[in-house]
């Protein structure tokens, strides 16, 4: 499959292993947390964002930076602080003298992967910014609008337990990031190995290769495209994600944006692996960072300090996963092969 923009997608045996390839060069920084690694890069290449929740000094701004570098993008940093204003985001008009006219000054949501770097330390006007951006990959600017170059991802990150001084943000927002992830405390083991690499360095800061670079990445994603979802698969995201709405301790379920997500999420776990085709597992495997966070738990079960991934677990234990072999309706009449 060739998309609009020209790019050739890459077979699944070759994304698997340029995959492996991307999450190897990753781990050699940061330490021991492969399988937040791999749900990072599943979003990536399904095409959506991802929100970083944990707390300090876990290594988030760290992983934004090393994937960034590990596929050849184009990184921007931008630290969310109060006193942030949204041209500060996506770029402003400036009066250029020497031409007597106004020129626009881009920001640094111009690139192909943002770091917004501590999101709820910002107002809600200034991560409204982002919105647009997230949502439809554009800026509008004094009516002006400007079109993102793909690809375009957005990592932001959360500290989850401080409050004060934050703007939590609202469940329309926390809709756009395709996927929440936390990393949580390393082992001793992890931490010394942390300790011992920082030595063998003997500098404060790691660069890591490209392994790939901005167009075959966008070939990586392209990819998904192939992957074959069976009708019993997708009938199984959506019975979960329904039952998110119906469980008692749930206020407002996941929205079929989170159907969505679990789809692609599912899709990028297969090729993830050298496959075509969707397996129940990716489904499971993905089912808590993508639906947790679009999840409003009733104020009883907040004052109980009940986690939204409490839901997702009790969910995925009750609704059966599908066994069949059964080819997809949508793909009648094409191959499959």
């Amino acid at each position: 499959m060739v998309t609009e923009s020209g790019v050739q997608a890459l077979p699944p045996y070759e994304v698997g292993r340029l995959a492996g390839a991307v999450l190897d060069s990753v781990g050699s920084v940061v330490v021991g947390k492969r399988d937040s690694l791999e749900l990072v890069l599943a979003g990536i290449l399904a095409g959506g964002h991802v929100l970083l929740e944990d707390l300090p000094g876990l290594g988030k701004t760290l992983t934004a930076r090393c994937f960034a570098q590990s596929l050849g993008l184009d990184f921007r940093r931008l630290q969310f602080t109060p006193d942030l204003l949204p041209a500060d985001v996506t770029g402003s008009f400036l009066y250029d003298q020497r031409k007597g006219d106004f020129a626009f000054r881009a920001g640094p949501v111009f690139t192909n992967m943002l770091l917004a770097d501590e999101i709820n330390r910002t107002p809600p006007k200034t991560q409204a910014a982002l919105l647009e951006a997230m949502q439809e990959k554009q800026v509008s600017v004094e009516g002006v609008t400007y079109r993102l170059d793909p690809p375009f991802h957005v990592l932001a990150t959360a500290n989850p337990i401080e409050y004060e001084g934050t703007y939590p943000l609202p469940e329309a927002q926390l809709d756009r990031f395709m996927l929440r992830v936390s990393f949580g405390y390393p082992t001793a083991e992890e931490e010394w190995d942390v300790l011992q690499r920082r030595m063998s360095r003997r500098q404060e800061e790691s660069f890591l290769q490209p392994v790939v670079d901005a167009r075959t990445l966008q070939a990586m994603q392209a990819a998904l495209e192939e992957v074959t979802v069976e009708d019993s698969i997708g009938r199984y995201i959506v019975s979960l994600t329904s039952a998110t709405r119906e469980h008692a301790s749930v206020l407002v379920g996941s929205s079929p944006r989170g159907s969505l997500a679990l789809l692609l999420l599912a899709r990028a776990r297969a090729v993830m692996a050298g496959r075509d085709f969707v397996v129940p597992e990716d489904v499971k495997d993905v089912a808590g960072p993508a639906l947790a966070h679009r999840i409003t738990l009733r104020p009883e079960m907040w004052l109980r300090r009940v986690d939204p991934s409490f839901v997702v677990d009790e969910v995925l234990q009750a609704t059966p996963a599908p066994a069949s072999g059964a080819l997809p309706t949508y793909a009648t009449g094409h191959s499959t092969t």
